[in-house]
């Protein structure tokens, strides 16, 4: 069930599904968050949530610069902080749901750790999908903010279908041109659907070289932790193997013939992966 809310001065749009949406008192397990990447949506998620509600309640939100969700013209409500007060705000005050497990790709993965690392005693467990805790030399950050200031005029600028264009050609998302052309046609469409002004306040105010540097607190998380990279994507494997040798109860699964976007390009095995962990005794 889609959902739009008022929070603060921000229009919040959410999908709320499973057995324990309207009636909270027949879950069975604890309810799971799911934070999209950039240029995606709570849409992105369509092949977990179906596994997923059966039995557990789904939360899906649309992050800032995303979907229907809206913040305003004023890059500090792009931020990760004030994404993460918005998640967490729509989480308790909204829908009364004291502590949850969360799932976040990429750049929401970069939120979801952010999330376990400022409100951890409401977080569960903890799904980090192709995922950093940013970058941690200044220089390398300003380098990145810089990049980051310059695709968002680009988008800005050229429209969104050259945007779109540009995105699909990074080196990064080459392994996803294997997928069916009708996933890739949807992942495009939802692409499309997107508003440059809200992606280039994205990338500003939350890109990665805007983003504290988290890796030194890794250590100090104390959930279950699971980190998840596609086998073909070296970088975010590095980066998941490091994060689960800096967390005492955190573990890397690598997902074979995936590049950065396992949950899209091999959503069985990515399921099933991310399914176990959830259902798992402590």
């Amino acid at each position: 069930m889609n959902r739009r809310v008022a929070i603060g001065t921000a229009t919040v749009e959410f999908s709320d599904e499973g057995p324990s949406a309207l009636s909270p008192e027949t879950a069975a397990r604890d309810p799971v968050v799911l934070l999209h990447g950039f240029t995606g949506s709570k849409e992105s998620w369509r092949d977990l949530r179906e596994q997923l509600r059966p039995d557990r309640r789904v939360v899906s939100i649309d992050l800032p610069g995303h979907g229907g969700t809206r913040v305003g013209i004023d890059v500090e409500n792009y931020s990760i902080e004030r994404a993460a007060a918005m998640v967490i705000r729509l989480l308790t005050e909204v829908l009364a749901v004291p502590r949850f497990s969360i799932l976040g790709y990429s750049m929401g993965g970069r939120l979801a750790l952010f999330i376990a690392l400022n409100y951890g005693a409401h977080i569960n467990r903890l799904v980090l999908e192709s995922a950093s805790p940013g970058i941690a030399d200044s220089g390398d950050r300003a380098a990145r903010r810089h990049a980051d200031a310059e695709l968002a005029a680009f988008a800005e600028s050229a429209g969104i279908e050259a945007f779109v264009k540009r995105w699909e050609s990074i080196p990064l998302f080459e392994s996803m041109a294997r997928m069916p052309a009708e996933k890739i046609d949807r992942i495009r469409l939802e692409r499309l659907a997107c508003c440059v002004k809200e992606l280039g306040r994205s990338l500003r105010g939350m890109g990665t070289g805007t983003q504290p540097w988290l890796g030194g607190e890794l250590p100090a998380l104390r959930m279950p932790i699971l980190a998840i990279a596609g086998a073909l994507d070296l970088k975010f494997t590095v980066i998941g193997e490091q994060i689960a040798a800096l967390v005492s109860d955190a573990r890397f699964e690598a997902i074979g013939g995936a590049g950065h976007a396992p949950h899209l390009e091999r959503p069985r095995e990515f399921n099933r992966v991310v399914t176990d962990f959830l259902n798992r005794e402590r």
